[in-house]
């Protein structure tokens, strides 16, 4: 009875312990996490962290998210309540600077209009017309509001930073200074070659939308103070001054996005007639890359087998695949830098290649990457190419990927450690750099990602390509500051099975040709039970024994074949099978078995020790 008694008690303190100590964490440890993702998905970067931390008004964050249309959406919910997690612990983070609202604007309300006011996009639900709402608005002390228009379940990877960037244009929402250096008449002009006026390319068009663009000379001797990036457009035959002011410039904490080229076709050269190699139509940053660690591969074109586009060679001749001329799809591209992650096609003509260089102090890392089916090419190849089909059959791919685009941060030091003649006392090395460098110009040019109709006096751009929607990306990293282009990918909430995924691939690869086969039978027994059945009932009597026969022995190898075919669909999935069986036993009966062993053993141990 007294045991009875004294297990009761102790049952009750152990009660009220557990409640006490709920109440205490409650309401003492209100700020505790503790995150055990491997990724770190609850925990804010060091970026973030500076970013708040240099906010110096306060900012309104109001989530609008239609929970109550899309209750049936679990994979919609719980990305919701990961982001207003996330947007929680900014508010945690900004000690009082970030006031988060969540709103839930119902149809026809008031909230719907301020959603759509805001510039927030409402998502079709179902064919009834419901919508869903699911983006943030931000208004800073000033009464200026930024805001992300839909958080796609896609682009959960950069979630952090695209709310580290809509809290850092509303801290500082002066517009970036773009300076443009151009070898090319990106500004338009006139063409000696039409002898008409051209039109500013469509990319400086989208760049404007964003950036207030400072054109600069290319013999200027300092960059001015208010650029944020500065845009290198085919930077050939630079003067000295001019190198060494962008060394400065980057040195002392300036962005940089250069465009070079071994071969611009965009670049009419010194050639005189049309079947001359036109010289001069190169560009480098020699001098500068090489103290950045990096060097583009001179006179030397990468040849692409795999990512070749189809061009026409005359009205009497079909199209033909151009080695040189290259279609990037997203599998050439880097899906973990916001540069390139949202992007589906890129464009680039005669492009060259970037390597970093042995000793290099800086990261290397490629943003966009050729095929394995690839080879360097020289660049005198292509001003004399009739046709392209003769290059892609004398291509012998060298099993590398070459790297096309390439971003360069890191510790670097002074191309000019002694200065130059006249100024002596400029910086010597930096901890850091950024730099972008892309090794094609005509990625640039309108013929390579766009169309563009005169509407009545208005240019009306149609896109093709992503090549305007990376040069902005692009911009916008680097214009942010260090601390934001520091919040990169953060990995995913919901994480793939991956065991699963290589169990499909493999019983695909295993059955996935003999499947073919079965298909391929069948559809000949098909063809020859068609041949031998007639839609009329009379002629079907008129088949001799051996054809009803031969019919008979059709329609029992078509329901064997359709049998074998069931048979390899289901060998797909035994393996995945196999696993949750063996996961099950795992998780219902191995573990439950395993600690009532332990426990028996620990009984054992202890009823020794006693005797």
């Amino acid at each position: 009875m007294k045991r009875v008694i004294h297990s009761s008690a102790g049952l009750l303190l152990i009660a009220l312990a557990f409640l006490a100590f709920n109440i205490v964490s409650s309401q003492v440890l209100t700020d505790a996490r503790l995150d055990l993702t491997e990724q770190k998905l609850y925990t804010l970067s060091e970026g973030t962290e500076r970013v708040l931390d240099e906010l110096k008004a306060p900012i309104d964050l109001q989530l609008f998210y239609s929970d109550e249309a899309v209750r049936d959406l679990v994979g919609l919910r719980n990305y919701a309540r990961r982001v207003e997690e996330m947007l929680r612990a900014y508010e945690r983070e900004a000690d009082g600077r970030i006031r988060l609202q969540v709103i839930d604007p119902q149809p026809f309300s008031e909230a719907e209009d301020r959603a759509a006011e805001l510039g927030l996009q409402a998502v079709p639900l179902n064919q009834s017309g419901d919508r869903v709402y699911f983006g943030l608005a931000g208004t800073n002390a000033e009464g200026q509001t930024q805001s992300i228009p839909f958080f796609a379940l896609d682009q959960e990877a950069f979630l952090e930073y695209e709310i580290s960037r809509l809290v850092q244009t509303l801290s500082s929402p002066q517009m970036p200074v773009v300076g443009v250096m151009s070898g090319l008449p990106i500004n338009g002009g006139f063409d000696m070659r039409t002898q008409q006026a051209s039109s500013a390319w469509m990319v400086l068009e989208n760049i404007r939308q964003l950036f207030h663009i400072e054109s600069l000379q290319p013999d200027i001797d300092m960059i001015p103070a208010n650029v944020s990036v500065l845009m290198l457009v085919h930077p050939k035959d630079l003067p000295e001054q001019t190198l060494y002011a962008i060394d400065q410039f980057v040195l002392r904490g300036g962005k940089l996005l250069a465009f070079v080229d071994p071969y611009s076709e965009a670049d009419p050269g010194m050639g005189i007639g049309p079947g001359e190699f036109a010289e001069g139509r190169a560009s480098d940053l020699g001098p500068l890359f090489e103290a950045w660690g990096v060097r583009l591969v001179q006179d030397k074109v990468v040849a692409d087998a795999s990512y070749a586009m189809s061009v026409g060679v005359g009205a009497e001749r079909r199209a033909v695949r151009h080695p040189g001329l290259l279609s990037l799809p997203p599998a050439a591209m880097d899906r973990d830098d916001v540069t390139t992650a949202s992007l589906e096609s890129l464009t680039l003509a005669t492009a060259g290649s970037l390597e970093p260089l042995e000793d290099a102090k800086t990261r290397f890392t490629p943003l966009l990457q050729s095929s394995e089916y690839a080879m360097p090419v020289d660049a005198a190849r292509f001003a004399t190419l009739d046709n392209p089909g003769v290059l892609l059959r004398e291509l012998e791919p060298t099993g590398e990927r070459y790297t096309l685009v390439a971003r360069i941060q890191g510790p670097a030091r002074s191309a000019y450690p002694d200065g130059i003649e006249g100024r002596k006392d400029g910086l010597k090395e930096a901890a850091s750099i950024n730099v972008i460098a892309v090794a094609d110009t005509d990625l640039l040019t309108d013929r390579m990602w766009v169309q563009v109709q005169d509407f009545f006096g208005q240019r009306l751009p149609q896109p093709w390509a992503d090549n305007g929607t990376f040069v902005v990306n692009a911009l916008d990293n680097l214009a942010g500051s260090d601390a934001l282009i520091g919040v990169r990918s953060r990995g995913r909430f919901a994480r793939p099975f991956e065991v699963v995924e290589a169990l499909q691939r493999q019983a695909e690869s295993r059955f996935l040709e003999k499947e073919e086969v079965l298909q391929q039978r069948l559809a000949a027994t098909e063809a020859k039970l068609a041949e031998l059945q007639s839609p009329d009932p009379e002629q079907a009597l008129e088949l001799t024994e051996d054809q009803q026969a031969a019919l008979q022995n059709f329609l029992q190898e078509k329901l064997s074949i359709r049998k074998e075919l069931r048979e390899v669909r289901y060998q797909l999935n035994a393996d995945i099978e196999a696993l949750g069986r063996t996961l099950k036993f795992i998780n219902i009966a191995a573990v439950p078995l395993l600690l009532t062993v332990l426990v028996l053993l620990a009984w054992l141990w202890r009823r020794q020790r006693v005797a």
